[in-house]
């Protein structure tokens, strides 16, 4: 009888061990106060002929000339950690409504997702819906749409490295890498799933949203060019040549890879391209719903998952600063930003 006693207060420490383990994990964020002052101010008077950046939170980036409006990923859901890891995930409509109307977005040319994850491509066809936009991207992108109900005349199936025309906006997807987990049991396509290859009726599990392919997003005008890279992976020369104002870098997860890694990174993005501006995203939750200031992850996707927002923002401010030439700052959320 005492062994049994013994084993059950053992097993009873045990648990409550675990779920203060997984409570801590699930409600703790890192700290990112030391970058409060590497936020871009956003300026006291909005300008009427430049192009403007807008971010909103991940890797939603608003570019607009005043005339022409064009979204990158149109992201606004934020499921919670639950839902995340054993449930189903569809559209957060009244996270889509709050979204839209907080950035006063109500015309858009084009929603284009960086690649066909959840966290990039799972609102698209609702924004593209709602805007009057194209869905453009890759097959598994249109799949989303499909599935979603929007109509086939609303959807473009992006051909790599042929330019598009939106107003005086030309938009290029270029074929690029996804983020490789530095952690073996998280790389991506783990789950089996590489496309999307039937229409995709939400709600699903979140393995159900496959890449599909990713893509680096280069925007001319004759204004201002920049590229936004939604995931920090890449692929060897896919930008050569290419030479832009800024770069929207996607840094989530790469605080926790090799050096070599980084560097690779860095070497194929950022030096390739040559921007004067280069501003850091994709390194905020996306659990927590979307406020007036972006929020890091919990520990439990920064530290376990391995998003390493610190580290993966630190990494972007020490780089560029071996550059002269180039300026690092994080974007203020829902303020417009000029380029160049």
């Amino acid at each position: 009888m005492k062994l049994l006693k013994w084993l059950s207060i053992v097993l009873l420490v045990a648990a409550i061990a675990i779920v203060g383990s997984g409570f801590w994990l699930f409600t703790k964020q890192p700290d990112l106060a030391r970058f409060e002052g590497r936020v871009l101010s956003p300026p006291t008077e909005r300008p009427s002929s430049q192009v403007q950046i807008m971010w909103l939170g991940n890797t939603n980036i608003l570019i607009t000339d005043g005339v022409t409006s064009i979204l990158t990923d149109g992201w606004f859901t934020r499921p919670s950690d639950l839902e995340i890891l054993f449930g189903r995930i569809g559209p957060d409509l009244g996270a889509i409504d709050r979204a839209l109307a907080r950035a006063e977005i109500e015309r858009l040319a084009a929603v284009i997702p960086a690649h066909s994850h959840f966290d990039h491509a799972m609102d698209a066809p609702e924004v593209a819906e709602r805007t009057g936009a194209l869905l453009v991207g890759s097959e598994s992108t249109a799949n989303i749409g499909r599935g979603w109900g929007l109509a086939e005349e609303r959807i473009r199936v992006a051909k790599p490295g042929q330019a598009m025309s939106f107003g005086d906006f030309q938009v290029t997807l270029i074929e690029s890498h996804h983020f490789e987990f530095a952690n073996p049991t998280l790389k991506s396509g783990t789950t089996g799933l590489s496309e999307i290859t039937a229409p995709l009726q939400p709600p699903v599990r979140v393995t159900e949203y496959a890449e599909g392919g990713s893509y680096s997003i280069l925007v001319q005008h004759p204004d201002a060019s920049l590229l936004v890279q939604g995931s920090a992976g890449y692929l060897p020369g896919a930008l050569e040549g290419i030479d832009v104002d800024a770069v929207i870098l996607g840094v989530g997860g790469i605080g926790g890879q090799s050096e070599r890694y980084q560097s690779n990174y860095w070497a194929h993005i950022v030096n390739a391209t040559k921007p004067e501006k280069l501003f850091p995203v994709h390194w905020d939750s996306f659990t927590h719903r979307l406020g007036e200031s972006p929020r890091a992850p919990n520990l439990f996707w920064d530290e376990v998952f391995g998003l390493h927002a610190e580290a993966s923002i630190q990494y972007a401010f020490d780089r560029a600063a071996e550059d002269p030439l180039l300026e690092a700052a994080l974007l203020p959320l829902w303020e417009p930003v000029s380029i160049p």
